[in-house]
């Protein structure tokens, strides 16, 4: 399937783009249990003209989440689906998800919990930011341990009430993916890929279900967009100077990062692509149920993104040789 096509997410048919945008980093600054886990200060007016640029480039995915800005990613996302003219709107996919408490006036968070009660009450606060009347895609997040079976009868329950369409799982454990797979309403998984690496069980597990493969962290954390070097990077109340979940621009990694950065640069860059645009064309080549979410804060940085779509897919032996190159990413391990 080329990338022009768009995508088919999952089972039940519906389409979407081709790329989606993530939108972690226009949530603004929060903590998760003392520790920044933000991206920054934000502007929302640039944020929804972010979104807007992107709409208009023929994105019709933005991926959320309820805890992002302690609430602000999704109050922003929903301010900007409401300018936009109800034609426009329907075609959109909203996906967020659920999972981590937080407090939206002192922007902290820290606790997971799934109970139905829970669960249903993150619901509602969602649709509410959002100002929708129902979730077009729903997912568990990725980090929160829980029984499988029991979230999944509440998802199918807010699917049967109608305020949830469709649901998927952030956590990319294949036994957790095989458990929603067992619902008609579950469609997608999200997990790590980018050219750094990924995990085949959790591909082969997302065909065995037929369900869509939403890609977070395409550009490795902004790593892959050439910017950062190692005198150049996020500032230190950046959630992506000091997280468990990367290395990407750590002080004892970063600079293996960056060589391995450089021995894929000029195949990334074929065609006239950028680096950015390079990096999510691998992802297309790799497999082509994957839809890839590259995080976008600016008109700029989201325009240059939906530019790739028109090159498509990088060439099979392109992929192939980047593979052979990074072969030895911790990643890829």
């Amino acid at each position: 399937m080329a990338a022009t096509t768009g995508r088919r997410l999952g089972r039940n048919g519906r389409s979407t783009s081709a790329l989606g945008v993530g939108c972690w980093a226009i949530g603004g600054p929060f903590e998760s249990n003392g520790r920044p886990a933000g991206w920054g200060e934000v502007d929302d007016e640039v944020s929804i003209r972010m979104i807007h640029t992107a709409v208009d480039a023929g994105i019709r995915l933005l991926d959320t989440a309820d805890v992002y800005g302690a609430g602000h990613s999704e109050r922003v996302v929903g301010k900007a689906l409401a300018q936009l003219p109800e034609s426009v709107r329907a075609e959109i996919v909203v996906a967020t998800k659920f999972g981590n408490r937080f407090d939206e006036t002192t922007r902290e968070s820290g606790s997971q919990e799934v109970t139905p009660a829970v669960v249903r009450d993150a619901c509602e606060g969602s649709l509410r930011r959002l100002g929708v009347e129902a979730l077009d895609l729903y997912q568990l997040h990725g980090g929160v341990d829980t029984p499988a079976e029991d979230v999944v009868a509440t998802l199918e329950q807010l699917v049967a009430e109608g305020k949830v369409k469709d649901f998927g799982t952030s956590v990319d454990d294949p036994a957790m993916i095989a458990t929603f797979g067992k619902s008609a309403d579950a469609v997608s998984v999200q997990t790590q890929i980018n050219v750094f690496g990924h995990r085949a069980e959790v591909l082969t597990a997302a065909h065995e279900q037929d369900f869509a493969v939403l890609a977070r962290t395409p550009l490795a954390m902004g790593l892959l967009s050439g910017k950062y070097d190692l005198s150049n990077r996020p500032a230190e109340n950046d959630v992506r100077r000091d997280t468990p979940w990367w290395t990407y621009f750590d002080d004892d990694a970063m600079a293996d990062w960056l060589h391995r950065l450089e021995a894929v640069r000029e195949l990334l860059t074929t065609d006239g692509r950028t680096l950015v645009q390079g990096a999510l064309a691998y992802v297309w080549a790799l497999d082509p149920v994957i839809i890839p979410l590259p995080g976008a804060r600016t008109p700029e940085q989201v325009a240059e993104h939906a530019a790739a779509i028109a090159s498509g897919p990088l060439p099979d032996s392109t992929r192939a040789e980047i593979d052979a190159l990074l072969a030895d990413s911790p990643e890829r391990l």
